[in-house]
């Protein structure tokens, strides 16, 4: 079977002025030195449009923190690929929002980690959230999407509603509702993180309810959190099936966290054409099709729109990246999750967020 690539993510730096505690970018992140320069990046977006990709996603780090942004986005416009920025705001004055619309910015995603100040500063290791409001201000003025990013999980979902009112006042054109998936920094994190059983039931009606009111004026996404899903989600759409990852550096992966499977390669955009990494590479073909899939997935009828759900996750949880997804009730080693959520469900305060977390922050990379 051949499969077609319709997204790539460049994540062209991983500089970043926040530190937040459910950062997915690998533990050990690649230094501004290694960055791969415009040019380079120019001559991907022009392979990955020759390959069949329609979307580009600019993220990091903050993809702000590159002063050659503009020029990326110019690129990515000549190659004809539609331009979404993700971005925390930080670095973002009107001057050079301008100059981004300019140079063919179709989107921009911009993230929040909470509706309160403080919460969200604290969360995010940096003061930012008042920037942000600004930025949001600046980006109406521009004829672009705009879709507002709010992370959440046990420490913040109590203000769902608030949230939701935010983006509306923001005049989002899209809201995405983020559970914390337990990847880099949150993996470090998740014993704060992880809702808990009632409060993910309170959101699914919160959302519900906010998706029917604004039906035609806001839509609103929610990712659930895995841990509490019935089956795997089907991640990135399946291991090298239509998404492309490339690092700073140039290191093209199925998916932001693949890094932490031991024994993958992953070739480089300054050795070889994208194209050919994407049909031939070893770490791409790795996981594609069913070949590799063990008992329950070989023979479960929804191998086929989960693809065994997520193998970094499997990894991180068992060890084994061939192994079937945790989060999957079907799963052998699903009571590896079970013990998760039960630890979190445990005690009379349950669901009451703590007063000090002990956040482990994602760090700088040199």
């Amino acid at each position: 079977m051949e499969y077609m690539p319709r997204a790539l993510i460049a994540e062209i730096t991983h500089r970043c002025p926040l530190h937040c505690v459910y950062c997915s970018n690998p533990l050990e992140m690649q230094v501004r030195q290694s960055e791969l320069p415009a040019a380079t990046w120019a001559r991907v977006f022009e392979q990955a449009a020759e390959m069949g990709v329609l979307q580009l996603h600019l993220t990091g780090g903050e993809p702000l923190a590159r002063r050659d942004l503009t020029e990326l986005v110019a690129a990515a416009r000549g190659a004809k690929l539609y331009v979404n920025l993700i971005t925390s705001g930080i670095g973002l004055t009107a001057e050079r929002l301008g100059a981004l619309v300019a140079a063919g910015l179709d989107h921009l995603q911009l993230s929040f980690q909470d509706v309160e100040e403080a919460t969200a500063n604290d969360i995010a290791g940096a003061r930012a959230h008042t920037h942000k409001l600004a930025v949001a201000c600046l980006i109406r003025r521009h004829r672009i999407a705009f879709t507002v990013n709010m992370v959440v999980h046990r420490e913040n979902l109590d203000r769902l509603e608030k949230m939701i009112a935010l983006a509306e006042e923001l005049q989002a054109d899209r809201m995405e509702i983020a559970n914390v998936q337990y990847y880099g920094w949150a993996l470090r994190n998740r014993a704060a993180l992880l809702p808990t059983r009632p409060q993910l039931e309170r959101s699914l009606e919160t959302v519900s309810a906010a998706q029917e009111r604004l039906k035609g004026r806001m839509r609103i996404d929610f990712v659930v959190p895995d841990y509490y899903a019935r089956y795997p989600k089907p991640c990135m759409g399946g291991w090298g099936r239509g998404m492309i990852l490339i690092d700073p550096c140039g290191q093209v992966l199925p998916c932001h966290a693949a890094g932490v499977i031991p024994g993958l390669q992953f070739d480089n955009v300054r050795e070889h054409a994208l194209g050919w990494i994407w049909q031939e590479s070893s770490a791409f073909r790795r996981f594609r099709g069913e070949e590799w899939m063990p008992e329950p997935c070989r023979s479960c009828d929804r191998r086929s729109q989960d693809f065994g759900g997520c193998r970094c996750q499997a990894f991180l949880l068992t060890g084994d990246a061939a192994a079937t997804d945790p989060v999957c009730t079907l799963a052998p080693s699903h009571g590896l999750v079970e013990a998760v959520v039960a630890g979190v469900n445990a005690g009379a305060g349950a669901g009451v967020a703590t007063s000090s977390p002990g956040w482990v922050y994602r760090a700088d990379p040199v």
